[in-house]
């Protein structure tokens, strides 16, 4: 049980970095874009998930820690529904009720599309 909760914590720190670097990259050179840094991890993440997940179904001799280091830690560590959801409201706030409903149209259809399209690689 430690080898895959040692594999979980490893991939949720290197996901949670590279989120918060994604984010503060954004922040710095597009600041009045900043919802974009959530919305290109979860939109990366979900592609990711979805190729995985079908690698994962075609190779089911993956070791267990691989797959939770990778699915649960690193892509949950990554992808964010809470950062997605305080930076709708923070659209909302600012009177932007259209681009907020674009944002939120846009990550979870976008979302979807995207992990459907990462499992349809791994059947080609």
């Amino acid at each position: 049980m430690i080898p895959l909760i040692a594999a979980v914590a490893v991939g949720g720190a290197a996901g949670t970095l590279l989120r918060f670097a994604t984010g503060n990259w954004i922040s710095a050179n597009w600041p009045k874009h900043f919802y974009t840094g959530t919305l290109a991890v979860n939109i990366v993440g979900c592609l990711i998930i979805g190729l995985l997940y079908g690698l994962f179904l075609i190779r089911p001799d993956v070791p267990v820690e691989v797959r939770s280091g990778l699915m649960i830690g690193f892509l949950g560590g990554l992808t964010t529904f809470s950062s997605f959801s305080l930076d709708t409201v923070r659209l909302l706030e600012n009177g932007q009720v259209l681009l907020a409903l674009g944002y939120v149209a846009l990550s979870v259809f976008g979302g979807l599309l995207a992990t459907w399209a990462g499992l349809s690689l791994t059947k080609l």
